[in-house]
């Protein structure tokens, strides 16, 4: 579904990302995992088009999309959970997820019933505004807002930070079963290492904007993955 390919990534004279290779298959997790800054996020945003690759190559279901803009990639599938969540507070639950419209037909423009099945508490919040919310709240009404684009790949940059054990569970247990559905890809940003084993299929640990360790999560070192991601 994705193919990351020997990527560079520039910010002015600073390299950001040095022939970053990673990939994501539909019906999967894969994570990203390292230390803060050392490029997980940047790596996220390159995916996802908000920020352009300086060589490499990034492919979306077959084609290459490296030069395609954000709101391209929207429509072709891929949909983005950034750092922070970005709601927009003024507006209340049910328009905030009424932004995930913009990249669907007209036949598609509604909130599928099951959103509200794996989110329970933002049925009961549709008239609230995004800003009233809690963090974990607002974490999984963005997390909703990206699944309204029926995306072909998820991509979620550390959905757990900051957020309150119970709706950690909630998110673990949404993106499970995302992944048992079988029709998305999934790429994960995560800083806690449980949260991640326990749900990763693949994973790929990254320092100083390079994959230093990569593999199948059953596969790796629990204890060589902890030491590269210590802060």
């Amino acid at each position: 579904m994705l193919s990351v390919d020997a990527i560079d990534l520039h910010y002015g004279a600073a390299q950001a990302l040095r022939r970053v290779s990673v990939a994501a298959e539909i019906g999967k997790v894969t994570c990203v995992m390292g230390r803060n800054g050392v490029g997980k996020t940047t790596l996220m945003r390159a995916i996802v088009g908000h920020q352009a690759i300086s060589s490499g190559r990034i492919s979306f279901s077959g084609e290459d999309i490296s030069k395609l803009r954000s709101e391209d990639r929207a429509r072709a599938g891929i949909a983005y959970v950034p750092q922070g969540r970005e709601v927009f507070p003024l507006l209340s639950v049910k328009e905030n997820l009424e932004t995930g419209y913009a990249p669907l037909k007209r036949r598609d423009r509604y909130v599928p019933d099951e959103l509200f099945d794996l989110f329970p508490v933002l049925k009961s919040m549709l008239g609230r505004r995004g800003g009233d919310l809690s963090g974990g709240q607002q974490q999984q009404l963005a997390i909703a807002r990206a699944l309204v684009t029926r995306p072909k790949l998820l991509v979620l940059d550390e959905p757990t930070e900051g957020i309150q054990p119970s709706v950690i569970k909630d998110i673990g247990r949404a993106i499970d079963y995302l992944r048992q559905k079988g029709d998305m890809a999934i790429v994960l940003v995560e800083q806690y290492f449980d949260f991640a084993r326990d749900l990763a299929d693949t994973m790929f640990v990254m320092d100083r904007g390079e994959v230093v360790l990569s593999g199948q999560m059953k596969d790796l070192d629990a204890n060589q993955v902890q030491r590269l991601i210590q802060v």
